[in-house]
């Protein structure tokens, strides 16, 4: 199997550098926002270390691993060979979400070059693909926040708070994915190590409210044994609240266009997008799409309780769309990305549109927590939703990449998905990235430009 997998994995490589050959072929000019990443790690490269253009919103992480590959290897400081550092790091993506499964299946991981087959179809998740091929953070961002993950699940805490460093180089927020990394790795282990009168934590499907306030109430009895593996994550949080008090703030640069709103609303785009373009991994698991359906209906309409309180989350969920609904004027203007089109053709065609949605929101919801609970605890069940919430809240732009990180760790939390599901999983992803790839490059359209995610 493993050299099996290691051919597979030289076709993944090898499809991705014809696919970056032809976005430079294609678009020999910066596009979007590599005008304002090229220049800054042309500067740098230069050893321009002084200049900074005040538009960009993000640390040098990006420019620093493109010096640091042209320091090394001699890479030339071009367009194209900028571009091939996201792309080498999307030839890392299936090693590191190799590892990261193997921890939440709980077993034994494959060889180091030979990633399973569920993770080379996962790395052609279409986001993190796309950007790939472009000048971009998202992939490098992405893979250094699934590096810190994983060296915390191995608990090698030190190494995982430096890679935390690293991973908040390339964006800021993934400070939080710093404290899911550690929280990820105790929950675990204390799942699996739990005495009497521990942590009071039991399976997310059979638990309840009261089970909650337990974990809650029980939790001060295990934070002896949890302080110690913190020290580094510690060490994170000050060295990141010294940034913060010295920047004025989490966001570098134009201020002005990133103001941290409260965006209840992206909760329920997230959930919606992680379910149409996932829908694979939620209906094919043990017992198929009968199971999730019958399950998520349960749920929602199984006795006069679960129905009264669908209602009342419905009623909650009205008003957050009334009151926090931001119609943010790049979301309006611009007209090269999809989510311009989504949201003025289905969300404006009627003031009555959004509110339509709630029910299937709910569905989604469900559906993914039966999923994800199914070989879990509650509070391992909990900890990335509750996570989510300061990731996806304060940002005011709804924008499929600030559910890249999000997305692929609610996945890797689906242990059970069948043969059968991976493989329609990777074929709908290999669907999405040759439309969406063969738009961007063949169907520009003059006095618009080249569409995109």
């Amino acid at each position: 199997m493993s050299s099996d997998t290691r051919i597979l994995y030289l076709v993944y490589c090898g499809v991705a550098v014809a696919v970056l050959k032809e976005f430079n072929v294609v678009v020999t000019e910066p596009y979007m926002d590599e005008p304002f990443h090229v220049p800054q790690a042309l500067a740098y490269c230069r050893g321009e270390w002084s200049t900074w253009d005040p538009k960009i919103t993000t640390p040098p992480g990006l420019y620093l691993l493109s010096v640091l590959l042209h320091r090394v290897f001699m890479f030339k400081c071009n367009l194209a060979l900028l571009r091939l550092t996201t792309t080498l790091t999307l030839f890392a993506l299936p090693l590191v979400l190799t590892r990261l499964l193997g921890f939440h299946q709980r077993r034994r991981p494959s060889p180091k070059l030979a990633p399973s087959i569920e993770a080379l179809v996962l790395s052609t998740f279409p986001i993190a693909w796309f950007f790939g091929f472009l000048y971009y953070t998202e992939v490098p961002s992405l893979v250094s926040v699934l590096c810190t993950v994983v060296a915390a699940t191995q608990n090698k805490h030190w190494l995982a708070g430096l890679l935390g460093i690293v991973s908040c180089f390339f964006r800021q927020n993934n400070i939080i994915w710093v404290l899911y990394a550690y929280a990820a790795s105790q929950l675990m282990r204390l799942r699996f190590k739990r005495g009497h009168g521990g942590l009071h934590d039991p399976p997310a499907l059979g638990a309840g409210p009261g089970d909650f306030l337990g974990s809650i109430t029980s939790a001060p009895k295990v934070l002896p044994e949890l302080l110690p593996a913190f020290a580094p994550y510690a060490v994170i949080l000050a060295l990141f609240g010294g940034f913060v008090f010295w920047n004025g703030g989490i966001v570098l640069g134009d201020k002005s266009n990133h103001v941290p709103s409260f965006h209840v609303p992206q909760l329920y785009y997230f959930i919606a997008f992680a379910t149409i373009i996932g829908w694979p991994a939620v209906l094919c698991g043990e017992g198929g799409p009968w199971k999730v359906a019958t399950e998520v209906i349960s749920r929602m309409f199984g006795s006069k309780r679960r129905i009264l309180l669908m209602v009342i989350i419905s009623i909650f969920m009205g008003f957050t769309i009334q009151r926090f609904t931001i119609h943010h004027p790049f979301l309006l203007s611009d007209n090269r990305h999809y989510t311009f089109y989504i949201w003025r053709r289905v969300f404006m065609l009627h003031a009555a549109v959004p509110y339509l949605f709630i029910p299937g929101y709910q569905a989604c919801a469900w559906a993914w927590w039966v999923r994800v609970a199914r070989d879990q605890s509650l509070l391992q069940t909990l900890i990335l939703p509750v996570l989510i919430l300061p990731a996806l809240l304060p940002t005011p732009l709804l924008e499929p990449r600030y559910f890249l990180v999000p997305y692929l760790l609610l996945r890797a939390q689906v242990v059970d998905v069948q043969p059968y599901g991976v493989f329609v999983e990777g074929l709908w992803y290999a669907m999405i990235n040759i439309a969406t790839t063969y738009v961007f490059l063949y169907k520009e359209r003059a006095g618009v430009g080249r569409f995109m995610w």
